[in-house]
């Protein structure tokens, strides 16, 4: 009992000498204000936030996302800004041998000053800045901001080489180049303090950064190697750092050296649990607790999420030209995606639950990809989280997009302590799949008439220029510091005016829709990793509302002007829903079938892609989210209302999708499946007339290898006594393959759904009340094609745009927290007159 007694005792003055002596941080967000440099009234801002989110809360500016406001804000980015707050440090703060001021974002041209002295000069809104504001900062402190607009600087710099860099002068600038404007963005170039400010105090010793680089990984073993970044004022005899996980702690002292630098331990994991995306296993996280020690002072705890896997970028030589596909643990896995831009062109307002709710909805669509492409941000460190998390993969470009880019000094100074900054920040994160230079960047150069008013002297220097960020820069960065990870220099390979896009690397194919060829050009040019196509469709009623300001669905509203940035938009939809749909002549019909217009499209892009596994190991449509409410090529527009591209990407998507094509008089069937093991089960075939009528069946059994595609039955159109335009072909899969159960079907139809004879619409619903929001179940005696339920009360469908086939009845879910449904609308293509 006394041996026990005195265990605790010592274990207690153990712990009471072992002094807590961690950094302190504050973070400094409160008490700020805003006035343009030459007023004298000051008004009270947000941060982190931006000048338009400030001047809208004020009612200084109209919301520039309804009507054509957008183009009554511009004045906003011409002003200089000033933003100020006063904050209060402690005694004790103050005390302390180190205080550090950071700002992890400032957009973008901004002088920073303390207490009246100026203290930085910030030119990158991707840069995290720092000072030490130790001889500065006292009890009571002013700290102020004064804001340039980026026109100025970007002139100056303009004006410094004989040429004009394409596609303008937003090249000089490192912010979001979207907020320039796109072709589906606003002009709302921001500036402001747009991410957290923090001052940090610490005495003698800080751990800056913690790296776990994975070395080798096999079933039996998870080799690890930590490098941990520790800054210094003195040198230290003894720093202990100890790593706590799965009831095990690596522990290892060493001395630490006056200054900054980087020390190694290696740690082994046995028998590791690996991170799979989330649709072949399991997304497994290892939480390690991280302490450092400067003798039996505590200098930092903290800790860091882990998912241990091998990613790699495949790209081989073969009999058809270049492989481009991702080995995830090994495994050839295909990316079923979408290109992902910023939620919102004033950052401040995209909260964590936007994030939550829209990559709950790409999980939910059965999505294992996305690319964060290069005219936005790095994003927030919960979008990566998360999709840890999920287990979604990242494409990650750098903040590069459709232009050539400066090469002068400075400039590549700036980009390689932006590269530094991102790749440390983002390179713990077992969703990050790949680092890709820039979009399109190569392409433009190369077929977009860049060149055409340039010398040769000039075209040398500026492809100098690319060459030194996209070929040297970024990739040394990439293989300096994140090692594991695969660098891809630009976003296509090639362009389509190539033909060497359909044969190697990844593809933009925007024949289809920028050139109007037919939705059949998908099915005919099959590249061997799509990482961008598309096609727009109108948004949600809710959408079209908000920015129109109107309660009926007007598409011929002035407000189009600023919410259709594409200059053709408007023809190319009209022109191509001629060719396959009757076009309504109501507002909104119109924007029904431009939704099923677009969806028809992708998908059929979506699953020849598919259909060509392993050839073609990738499908990441354009886009899958908007900045703003308008007509764009999103599958889920700005209010996070699902189109119906969303809904049947879902379907293409499936783990297991069965997917058909006519090919020479021949419906040729297949079964696709990303599972790893083999599957057997009942295959069918029904064809059925619009009113339920049998008119030919297929019956087999199957058995499908793992992780591929197969071609399963050949239909000879003969073989079907009716004409194309009266049936549907109903395919359906059931397995009970390795103790789980698939179910999977899909109507398939010749003929256009313009030639379909269909029946009247015919449909009737049942609502029953949940705890969650409505059961609606959904018959029909006839074939309904297309079925379209809305309603004004905010919620969500678990499945729409769909087909019910004749005497079927579908049970959807509506998520609301709603107590009830007054309105619910339904429309059919039956309905289309």
């Amino acid at each position: 009992m006394m041996n026990r007694i005195f265990t605790l005792l010592l274990a207690f003055l153990i712990i009471r000498c072992a002094k807590d002596d961690q950094p302190t941080v504050a973070h400094i967000h409160k008490n700020w204000k805003f006035k343009q440099l030459e007023d004298t009234i000051w008004k009270s801002a947000t941060v982190p936030g931006n000048v338009y989110s400030d001047l809208l809360d004020h009612k200084k500016i109209p919301d520039p996302f309804v009507g054509s406001n957008e183009l009554n804000v511009q004045w906003a980015s011409k002003k200089n800004w000033e933003y100020q707050t006063t904050f209060e440090l402690a005694p004790k703060t103050l005390r302390k041998s180190n205080i550090e001021l950071s700002f992890e974002g400032i957009d973008t041209y901004a002088n920073i000053y303390l207490n009246d002295t100026l203290i930085g000069l910030t030119n990158n809104s991707f840069r995290t800045w720092k000072y030490d504001i130790k001889e500065l900062a006292k009890r009571k402190n002013t700290l102020k901001l004064h804001f340039f607009p980026t026109k100025k600087l970007e002139i100056a710099e303009s004006q410094k080489i004989d040429y004009n860099l394409p596609p303008d002068t937003r090249v000089f600038t490192r912010k979001a180049q979207f907020q320039f404007g796109w072709d589906w963005g606003p002009i709302i170039n921001t500036s402001g303090i747009w991410k957290p400010i923090k001052i940090t105090s610490w005495n003698n010793m800080k751990l800056d950064d913690v790296y776990f680089k994975q070395e080798k990984l096999t079933d039996s073993v998870a080799s690890l190697s930590v490098q941990y970044t520790i800054s210094s004022d003195t040198a230290v005899e003894e720093a202990t750092l100890a790593i706590k996980f799965d009831n095990t702690t690596h522990k290892i002292t060493t001395p630490a050296k006056k200054g900054t630098h980087t020390y190694t331990t290696n740690l082994e994991i046995k028998n590791p649990k690996r991170w799979w995306t989330y649709n072949l296993g399991e997304p497994y996280l290892y939480e390690f607790d991280i302490t450092l020690k400067e003798g039996r002072h505590v200098k930092a705890q903290q800790k860091a999420t882990i998912g241990l896997r091998t990613i790699k970028l495949i790209t081989e030589k073969d009999s058809k030209g270049k492989t481009f596909y991702f080995e995830l643990n090994g495994v050839p896995v295909f990316m079923k995606g979408a290109n992902y831009i910023p939620q919102n062109s004033m950052q401040n307002k995209v909260t964590d639950a936007h994030y939550e709710k829209l990559l709950n909805d790409v999980v939910d669509a059965n999505m294992n990809m996305l690319r964060v492409w290069g005219g936005g941000i790095y994003e927030n460190d919960i979008f990566y989280d998360l999709c840890d998390e999920k287990g979604i993969l990242v494409w990650q470009d750098f903040m590069f997009a459709c232009a050539m880019y400066p090469g002068d000094n400075p400039f590549l100074k700036n980009v390689e302590k932006e590269a530094i900054d991102q790749v440390t920040r983002l390179r713990n994160h077992a969703s990050i799949a790949l680092w890709c230079g820039n979009n399109e960047n190569n392409e433009g150069w190369k077929r977009w008439g860049w060149q055409a008013d340039k010398t040769e002297a000039q075209k040398k220097e500026i492809w100098n220029s690319y060459l030194a960020v996209f070929d040297s820069i970024l990739p040394k960065t990439v293989a300096k510091l994140n090692p594991e990870i695969s660098y891809w220099e630009s976003s296509p390979s090639y362009g389509r005016g190539n033909p060497k896009y359909e044969f190697e690397g990844d593809a933009h194919d925007w024949w289809v829709w920028h050139d109007a060829y037919p939705f059949e050009h998908f099915e005919k040019k099959v590249p061997r990793f799509m990482s961008e196509f598309g096609f727009q469709s109108f948004p949600s009623y809710e959408a079209i509302r908000y920015f129109t300001e109107k309660d009926s669905i007007d598409i011929n509203h002035d407000s189009y002007t600023t919410h259709q940035k594409h200059p053709r938009g408007f023809q190319l939809i009209h022109d191509y829903m001629k060719r396959d749909y009757k076009v309504p002549k109501n507002g909104d019909d119109y924007v029904y079938v431009s939704q099923l217009l677009q969806a028809k499209g992708i998908t059929m892009g979506v699953e020849a892609q598919r259909r060509a596994m392993p050839y073609c190991m990738g499908s990441l449509y354009w886009q899958l989210n908007d900045c703003w409410p308008v007509v764009s090529w999103s599958s889920i527009d700005f209010m996070g209302n699902w189109k119906a591209l969303h809904y049947k990407t879902k379907k293409s998507f499936q783990d297991v999708l069965i997917s058909s094509v006519v090919d020479n008089d021949t419906i040729n069937t297949y079964i696709i499946s990303d599972k790893l093991a083999p599957l057997t089960g009942d295959f069918s075939l029904d064809f059925i007339d619009f009113n339920g009528k049998k008119i030919h069946n297929v019956h087999q059994q199957v058995l499908i290898a793992p992780n591929t595609s197969q071609l399963i039955a050949k239909t000879p159109l003969n073989h079907i006594k009716a004409n194309v335009n009266d049936y549907v072909m109903k395919s359906s899969f059931s397995s009970t393959s390795n103790s789980s159960s698939i179910k999977t079907f899909s109507p398939f139809y010749v003929a256009k759904p313009k030639d379909l004879k269909l029946p009247q619409q015919d449909v009737s619903t049942k609502i029953t009340k949940t705890d969650h929001g409505f059961i609606i179940k959904v018959s029909a005696t006839t074939l309904q094609k297309d079925v379209f339920l809305y309603t004004n009360t905010k919620g969500h469908f678990s499945d729409n745009f769909f087909d019910i086939l004749p005497n079927e009845t579908i049970s959807i879910t509506f998520i609301t927290k709603a107590a009830a449904i007054d309105d619910l609308g339904i429309k059919t293509l039956n309905g289309i007159q």
